[in-house]
């Protein structure tokens, strides 16, 4: 399985600043000791006329030549800086190679170790959010011809609102949040599929209700590729998160969406979206043992489509 990593592209932030920076060399590194038959590869950057498949030019323009406003800064919650126009370009690059290469393996799925920037709206990001990834990744895998229909599943525990702003009037890609109720935007979006969850929710109740949740998309849809963001801060540990999911618990949800995917034979793009652990350590541990369970996914795909299906991918358009 191949991940994609833009974790050498660093951010320069104020000490202090709450966004957990580190994370994602730690996420790097303990990928390179998993051992579970992944190969990391540098993600690639993405040019103007990609970006602009989600995004306004004059945001584009002002985000690339350094013109944002203070105001407009402050809502995305970074300064700016050439870093951090590189790192969220790389961080798009990555989550469009990981959909390439989910569609065009036998192992049918692929990890960006950041992304999920799903706070990013088509004029203005917030969030932590400069350009939406999920959003772009899916109108250039339609563009080049790979998949007419997508789904974004999004277990973020925060609502990906600039998602659900930007594809409103798209019936082509369907959009699911299952999120906080009562968090972060606090002025929420109209996903295809929006699932509030009260704080406090624990493991039982949020899996039943991503089951449900998942075979409402499938009624109602019939995805492609799905482009999913598998957020760890859902977990109990999380500081801005107030769900409380055990490690066991987001496994089972990491299992539910792979195992939904692999019945119907989609694949899958991943991202790591939001984490926000007390403990950084458990952000990580979150991150990787998704990861890891995406391994494992990729590698029964293999041996499917070794044993019955000869060496490459199926088609997935039409």
């Amino acid at each position: 399985m191949k991940a994609f990593y833009s974790d050498h592209f660093v951010l320069p932030l104020p000490e202090g600043h709450r966004f957990p920076m580190q994370k994602y060399r730690l996420v790097h590194e303990g990928v390179q000791n998993l051992c579970a038959g992944i190969t990391l590869h540098e993600a690639p950057t993405t040019t103007d006329g990609v970006l602009a498949l989600a995004h306004h030019p004059d945001y584009i323009a002002a985000v690339s030549s350094g013109t944002l406003t203070l105001s407009a800064q402050k809502e995305i919650g970074f300064p700016w800086s050439l870093k951090m126009v590189e790192r969220s370009r790389r961080s798009v690059g990555a989550t469009i190679a990981a959909c390439r290469t989910a569609l065009t393996s036998s192992d049918q799925i692929a990890v960006n170790l950041a992304g999920g920037t799903h706070h990013a709206y088509a004029d203005h990001g917030g969030g932590f959010c400069v350009f939406n990834d999920a959003v772009i990744a899916a109108r250039l895998m339609q563009a080049e011809r790979h998949v007419q229909r997508v789904a974004i599943v999004d277990l973020d525990v925060h609502q990906g609102n600039g998602t659900a702003s930007i594809l409103a009037r798209d019936e082509s890609i369907f959009t699911l949040s299952l999120h906080g109720a009562g968090n972060y935007p606090f002025s929420k979006e109209s996903s295809d599929l929006d699932v509030g969850l009260r704080d406090g929710t624990q493991d039982a109740e949020y899996l039943n209700v991503l089951q449900d949740a998942l075979d409402q998309l499938f009624s109602r849809f019939a995805p492609q590729l799905i482009i999913y963001l598998a957020g760890a801060d859902p977990h109990e540990g999380d500081r801005l998160g107030r769900l409380k999911l055990s490690m066991e618990g987001l496994a089972q949800r990491d299992q539910m969406v792979f195992s939904a995917a692999a019945q119907r034979v989609i694949p899958v793009a991943v991202t790591m979206a939001g984490g926000y652990g007390k403990n950084i350590q458990d952000t990580v541990a979150v991150h990787l043992q998704t990861i890891a369970l995406a391994a494992r996914h990729a590698s029964r795909q293999i041996t499917y489509f070794a044993a019955g299906s000869g060496d490459s991918a199926p088609s997935t358009t039409g």
